[in-house]
């Protein structure tokens, strides 16, 4: 089990550095990046445990301050010591706890978000794919929740000068919208391709 924990592991973070490196990870939104490394993150979880899910997660991070380094965009100074804050002329090692501790829980906890669900809404085979999509969905929710959350609370300044927002009104607003459109966007793919990959690979790996 060990070895093919092990495979698994390799082939999730295969995904997650093919997605990272290429344009199918990070899609451009002018001020923001949205992304979709964090659903093979999610399902790795479920599969193999919350240790590994946290592991990927962390590397998902790496891959977030890499690709903002490389390839800048209006809030990349909250991802990426190596880009100076609005603002100012030098970066923030607070970019690194915003690209990496977020990624962190969203590996570990959708293990445990799929077992409580799973045990509420019932342990019906039948039942299965709807907790596995509420896992997807609930933990895209809290990843864009925590991500946004802590650059308007660490970067309010430069966050307000990056979206043009005169009030601190204006940059609960601007957050909502991000939360509610492509935020929205990313957890409804999350539940779907949630539900459908992993019941196989829960097979596969026999932790079913």
């Amino acid at each position: 089990m060990k070895i093919k924990d092990f495979s698994i592991t390799t082939i999730f973070l295969s995904i997650i550095l093919l997605l990272a490196f290429t344009p199918l990870g990070f899609i451009h939104l002018g001020v923001i990046k949205a992304t979709i490394i964090h659903i093979p993150i999610i399902i790795a979880s479920i599969i193999l445990g919350p240790k590994i899910g946290a592991f990927l997660g962390f590397m998902f991070g790496l891959t977030s301050i890499a690709i903002n380094t490389i390839t800048p965009t209006l809030l990349s100074f909250a991802f990426s010591p190596a880009i100076p804050v609005l603002g100012t002329s030098q970066g923030s090692f607070w970019a690194l706890f915003i690209a990496i501790v977020p990624r962190i829980i969203i590996g570990f906890i959708p293990y445990y978000i799929f077992k409580v669900i799973r045990n509420v809404i019932t342990k019906k085979k039948t039942n299965k794919k709807a907790a596995l999509f509420l896992t997807g969905l609930l933990t895209t929710f809290i990843h864009t929740f925590l991500v946004m959350g802590f650059i308007s609370l660490i970067f309010q300044d430069a966050y307000a000068e990056a979206i043009n927002a005169s009030s601190t009104n204006a940059i609960y607003k601007a957050i909502l919208t991000v939360f509610f459109t492509n935020g929205l966007a990313e957890a409804i793919l999350a539940g779907i391709v949630t539900m459908t990959v992993t019941p196989t690979l829960l097979q596969v790996s026999k932790k079913e």
